[in-house]
């Protein structure tokens, strides 16, 4: 998890349902990126249109070819460090 400072429309960005242990819980997307032959995704879990800092997860696909939807799990600190910086890109173009 790491918190950042963005200026973004909160109520414009695509909603996810993430279905955990503790029950289903609701993120927002906040950029995408592809490295190593799998999706990646920078999500927030709150939403608050005057928040200027919002605490993030990378969330990696995990889904093969034959499966017909996309099926993301949280990654471990190493892995986030890896890509934060190319979610972090794709969130300021």
């Amino acid at each position: 998890m790491k918190t950042i400072k963005v200026e973004i429309n909160m109520s414009k960005l695509e909603k996810i349902l993430f279905e955990g242990d503790n029950g289903a819980e609701e993120f927002y997307v906040l950029s995408s990126t592809r490295l190593a032959g799998r999706n990646y995704i920078l999500v927030t879990d709150k939403y608050d249109d005057d928040a200027s800092d919002v605490e993030t997860f990378v969330m990696k696909d995990m889904s093969d070819e034959s499966e017909s939807e996309a099926r993301y799990e949280m990654v471990d600190d190493e892995e986030a460090e890896q890509v934060f910086e190319l979610l972090l890109d794709e969130l300021e173009d």
